[in-house]
């Protein structure tokens, strides 16, 4: 991110308004065998994936330090790690504030993570034990179940359970860990994918796919699965971002329309 983000990030700061630091209240548990630096930025960063702070919001290291009941030392070097995680951007003279992702940010990340999904996939077709795709059809019976319940909250915990058996399976921990990066910098956007209408009925039906596809012993099958899999979750979130920024433009006009009237 440069120049040109930087502006657009400062200036939607500017329109949406920055959220006012003191209301922000983010409890974390003091764990002796856990550095604090540490349990501060993943308390930061489950903040952002949860959008209690949100695409454009400035992070300032008091008012972090207060919310969190910590010094300011620990917030620091936490906001320092989401910078290199792509979390957070710096922007000269101003600070730091939430990364402000473009469709072509997300895009890409989708592109990748579809790539290594299927890799994952294919390598589970081989190498899963029974009982890994036994556990993977309980998942999916589960979903379902919420799914008919309206838990949606509860669907979307399972789906990310679901993708990590299949990470587990296929029996490559750099492949895995590579998967988690990349996943921790989209999280905060899954739920969305799967906000939209339908979406998370149609997604059970592609993990039964890809199910069905490595009880197969089917690599390739289960790979391309996978794959559409993905990209299907990334033309849902697409198709909600442009939808919602349409939406923001219209009442954006609206608003002017209206003032332009009145005076």
């Amino acid at each position: 991110m440069h120049g040109d983000v930087y502006e657009s990030l400062f200036w939607y700061a500017v329109e949406e308004g920055v959220k006012l630091m003191s209301e922000l209240k983010i409890p974390i548990e003091i764990d002796s065998y856990r550095p604090l630096r540490e349990i501060v930025f993943e308390a930061l960063r489950n903040a952002i994936i949860e959008r209690r702070l949100e695409p454009g919001d400035r992070l300032m290291e008091v008012q972090l330090a207060e919310a969190m009941g910590v010094s300011r030392t620990p917030v620091r070097e936490a906001i320092r790690r989401l910078e290199l995680e792509g979390f957070v951007v710096m922007i000269p003279r101003r600070g730091a504030y939430v990364a402000q992702l473009s469709l072509k940010d997300i895009a890409d990340a989708f592109e990748i993570r579809g790539a290594l999904e299927g890799l994952a996939a294919g390598l589970a077709a081989e190498r899963a034990t029974d009982e890994e795709i036994e556990q993977l059809e309980r998942v999916i019976a589960r979903t379902s179940d919420c799914l008919d319940k309206g838990d949606a909250d509860k669907a979307v915990e399972l789906d990310i359970e679901f993708h990590e058996v299949i990470y587990e399976a296929s029996r490559n921990q750099r492949l895995t860990q590579i998967i988690s990066n990349l996943r921790e910098q989209i999280l905060r956007f899954r739920t969305q994918s799967l906000a939209y209408p339908g979406r998370l009925a149609i997604a059970v039906h592609e993990h039964v796919q890809i199910v069905d596809a490595i009880a197969e012993r089917d690599p390739g099958a289960a790979r391309k699965r996978a794959e559409e899999h993905i990209e299907a979750a990334r033309n849902a979130l697409m198709k909600l971002m442009s939808e919602q920024r349409r939406g923001k433009k219209k009442t954006s006009e609206s608003s002017s329309a209206t003032s332009e009237t009145s005076g």
